[in-house]
Protein backbone atom coordinates (compact mmCIF):
# COMPACT_ATOMS: atom_id res chain seq x y z
CA UNK A 1 0.00 0.00 0.00
CA UNK A 2 1.47 3.48 -1.13
CA UNK A 3 0.61 6.96 -1.91
CA UNK A 4 -0.68 8.28 -4.74
CA UNK A 5 1.94 8.60 -7.58
CA UNK A 6 0.64 11.55 -9.21
CA UNK A 7 0.21 13.96 -6.08
CA UNK A 8 3.11 15.81 -4.81
CA UNK A 9 3.42 16.44 -1.13
CA UNK A 10 3.49 19.83 -0.02
CA UNK A 11 2.27 19.66 3.65
CA UNK A 12 1.89 16.97 6.07
CA UNK A 13 -0.44 16.35 9.48
CA UNK A 14 -0.41 14.47 12.26
CA UNK A 15 -2.23 13.27 14.85
CA UNK A 16 -1.19 14.12 18.29
CA UNK A 17 -2.09 11.10 20.35
CA UNK A 18 0.13 8.09 20.29
CA UNK A 19 1.28 9.49 16.91
CA UNK A 20 3.48 12.06 18.37
CA UNK A 21 3.55 11.69 21.67
CA UNK A 22 2.37 8.54 24.25
CA UNK A 23 -1.13 9.03 24.79
CA UNK A 24 -2.33 9.29 27.97
CA UNK A 25 -5.90 9.45 28.15
CA UNK A 26 -7.57 13.13 28.42
CA UNK A 27 -4.01 13.97 29.56
CA UNK A 28 -4.06 18.03 30.19
CA UNK A 29 -0.81 18.40 31.83
CA UNK A 30 2.21 18.99 30.13
CA UNK A 31 4.83 17.75 32.89
CA UNK A 32 3.22 13.73 31.03
CA UNK A 33 3.95 14.67 27.84
CA UNK A 34 6.42 12.13 26.16
CA UNK A 35 7.41 11.92 22.19
CA UNK A 36 6.58 8.20 20.55
CA UNK A 37 10.06 6.22 20.02
CA UNK A 38 11.45 8.70 16.67
CA UNK A 39 9.06 11.04 16.80
CA UNK A 40 11.39 13.97 16.66
CA UNK A 41 13.51 12.57 13.95
CA UNK A 42 10.86 12.08 11.57
CA UNK A 43 9.28 15.70 12.39
CA UNK A 44 12.89 16.91 11.54
CA UNK A 45 13.21 15.13 8.72
CA UNK A 46 9.60 16.09 7.00
CA UNK A 47 10.63 19.87 7.60
CA UNK A 48 13.93 19.31 6.13
CA UNK A 49 12.51 18.37 2.99
CA UNK A 50 10.37 21.26 3.13
CA UNK A 51 7.09 20.16 3.67
CA UNK A 52 4.55 22.32 6.18
CA UNK A 53 3.75 20.80 9.32
CA UNK A 54 0.69 20.68 11.62
CA UNK A 55 -1.15 18.90 13.99
CA UNK A 56 -5.30 17.74 14.10
CA UNK A 57 -6.44 16.58 17.19
CA UNK A 58 -9.62 16.09 18.78
CA UNK A 59 -9.68 16.80 22.68
CA UNK A 60 -12.86 15.56 23.74
CA UNK A 61 -11.84 16.16 27.31
CA UNK A 62 -12.41 19.87 27.25
CA UNK A 63 -15.89 19.13 26.31
CA UNK A 64 -16.39 16.94 29.12
CA UNK A 65 -15.12 19.47 31.84
CA UNK A 66 -12.17 17.57 32.85
CA UNK A 67 -9.50 20.18 31.06
CA UNK A 68 -9.75 24.18 29.73
CA UNK A 69 -8.62 25.00 26.73
CA UNK A 70 -5.82 26.47 28.32
CA UNK A 71 -4.46 23.18 29.68
CA UNK A 72 -4.75 21.88 26.64
CA UNK A 73 -2.96 24.81 24.46
CA UNK A 74 -0.44 24.37 27.08
CA UNK A 75 0.27 20.52 26.80
CA UNK A 76 -0.01 21.69 23.08
CA UNK A 77 3.01 23.72 23.45
CA UNK A 78 4.98 21.28 25.45
CA UNK A 79 4.20 18.82 22.80
CA UNK A 80 5.32 21.44 19.71
CA UNK A 81 8.60 22.55 22.46
CA UNK A 82 9.35 18.61 22.25
CA UNK A 83 8.57 17.71 18.49
CA UNK A 84 7.92 20.68 17.17
CA UNK A 85 7.57 23.52 16.29
CA UNK A 86 4.42 22.70 13.95
CA UNK A 87 3.49 25.55 11.21
CA UNK A 88 -0.09 25.33 12.19
CA UNK A 89 -2.57 23.49 15.26
CA UNK A 90 -6.32 22.63 14.88
CA UNK A 91 -8.31 21.37 17.84
CA UNK A 92 -11.35 20.17 18.29
CA UNK A 93 -12.59 20.69 21.80
CA UNK A 94 -16.01 19.04 21.00
CA UNK A 95 -17.10 15.61 22.21
CA UNK A 96 -17.88 12.76 20.05
CA UNK A 97 -21.75 12.84 20.60
CA UNK A 98 -21.58 17.19 19.63
CA UNK A 99 -22.60 17.46 16.15
CA UNK A 100 -19.41 19.47 14.71
CA UNK A 101 -17.74 20.01 11.17
CA UNK A 102 -14.15 19.55 13.00
CA UNK A 103 -13.84 16.38 14.93
CA UNK A 104 -12.54 13.74 12.94
CA UNK A 105 -13.47 12.17 10.99
CA UNK A 106 -15.12 15.06 9.40
CA UNK A 107 -13.16 16.81 7.38
CA UNK A 108 -13.10 20.26 9.13
CA UNK A 109 -9.72 20.03 11.07
CA UNK A 110 -7.97 19.19 7.94
CA UNK A 111 -9.74 21.93 5.80
CA UNK A 112 -8.92 24.38 7.71
CA UNK A 113 -5.28 23.33 8.32
CA UNK A 114 -4.63 23.03 5.23
CA UNK A 115 -6.16 26.79 4.09
CA UNK A 116 -4.00 28.28 7.23
CA UNK A 117 -0.76 26.67 4.84
CA UNK A 118 -2.06 27.96 2.22
CA UNK A 119 -1.95 24.45 0.44
CA UNK A 120 -4.29 22.60 -1.84
CA UNK A 121 -5.85 19.61 0.77
CA UNK A 122 -4.80 17.13 -2.25
CA UNK A 123 -0.92 17.97 -1.58
CA UNK A 124 -1.77 16.98 2.39
CA UNK A 125 -1.28 13.43 3.71
CA UNK A 126 -2.51 13.06 7.80
CA UNK A 127 -0.46 10.26 9.72
CA UNK A 128 -2.80 9.44 12.72
CA UNK A 129 -3.36 6.06 14.69
CA UNK A 130 -6.74 5.60 14.24
CA UNK A 131 -9.30 4.81 11.75
CA UNK A 132 -11.16 8.87 12.65
CA UNK A 133 -7.58 9.78 11.35
CA UNK A 134 -7.14 8.12 7.78
CA UNK A 135 -10.82 8.78 7.21
CA UNK A 136 -10.64 12.64 7.90
CA UNK A 137 -7.99 12.71 5.02
CA UNK A 138 -10.29 10.74 2.89
CA UNK A 139 -12.81 13.70 3.55
CA UNK A 140 -10.65 16.60 3.27
CA UNK A 141 -9.53 15.14 -0.57
CA UNK A 142 -6.08 14.20 1.14
CA UNK A 143 -4.26 11.36 1.68
CA UNK A 144 -4.13 9.30 5.15
CA UNK A 145 -1.50 6.75 6.23
CA UNK A 146 -2.52 5.03 9.41
CA UNK A 147 0.09 4.11 12.19
CA UNK A 148 -1.27 1.52 14.41
CA UNK A 149 -0.94 0.92 18.12
CA UNK A 150 -2.06 -2.24 19.74
CA UNK A 151 -5.75 -0.12 20.25
CA UNK A 152 -5.79 0.42 16.89
CA UNK A 153 -9.20 -1.79 15.80
CA UNK A 154 -7.92 -4.49 12.75
CA UNK A 155 -10.68 -3.41 10.79
CA UNK A 156 -9.17 0.10 10.72
CA UNK A 157 -5.67 -1.24 9.41
CA UNK A 158 -7.78 -3.20 6.89
CA UNK A 159 -9.20 -0.48 5.44
CA UNK A 160 -6.46 2.16 5.36
CA UNK A 161 -5.19 3.27 1.81
CA UNK A 162 -1.39 3.14 3.20
CA UNK A 163 -0.18 1.24 6.65
CA UNK A 164 2.78 2.48 8.19
CA UNK A 165 5.01 0.40 11.20
CA UNK A 166 5.65 3.73 13.09
CA UNK A 167 6.13 7.50 12.40
CA UNK A 168 8.95 7.29 10.82
CA UNK A 169 7.96 5.10 8.17
CA UNK A 170 5.49 7.15 7.17
CA UNK A 171 7.58 10.04 6.56
CA UNK A 172 9.94 7.99 4.25
CA UNK A 173 6.65 6.89 2.74
CA UNK A 174 5.73 11.12 2.51
CA UNK A 175 9.44 12.18 1.42
CA UNK A 176 8.75 10.38 -1.42
CA UNK A 177 6.22 12.27 -3.01
CA UNK A 178 8.00 15.98 -2.17
CA UNK A 179 8.88 17.86 -4.91
CA UNK A 180 7.26 17.96 -8.45
CA UNK A 181 6.00 15.16 -10.50
CA UNK A 182 8.42 16.00 -13.22
CA UNK A 183 11.59 15.71 -10.56
CA UNK A 184 9.98 12.25 -9.67
CA UNK A 185 9.86 11.02 -13.62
Amino acid sequence: MALAPDRVIRGLLLDRDDTLVVDVPYNADPHLVVPVPGARRAVDRARAAGLQLGVVTNQSVIAKGMATREQVDATNARVDELVGPFDVWCVCPHDAGDDCACRKPRPGMVLDAAERLGIPPESIVVVGDIGADVQAARNAGAQGILVPTPRTRRQEIDEADTVAADLEEAVTLVLEHVGSVADRA
